[in-house]
């Protein structure tokens, strides 16, 4: 799904981006140049990015036991 149309980026790059290594929403941002042309891609990727984490956070949480 496309999550900034200005620049082109995915649901996908964003996970990446965090796959990468990316340890921070901020960094994401960064990395990806995302939100800085009209903005209003922000807060669907940062909901991407808060999902993202709290699904591999519970499947750590599964690994685990």
């Amino acid at each position: 799904m496309y999550v900034c149309l200005c620049k082109g980026i995915t649901d996908k790059h964003i996970r990446d981006a965090v796959d990468a290594g990316a340890g921070s929403f901020r960094e994401v941002r960064r990395e990806l140049e995302l939100a800085s042309q009209c903005g209003k891609c922000g807060t669907l990727a940062r909901n991407v990015y808060d999902s993202y984490l709290n699904s591999y956070d519970e499947n750590l949480c599964y690994a685990a036991a």
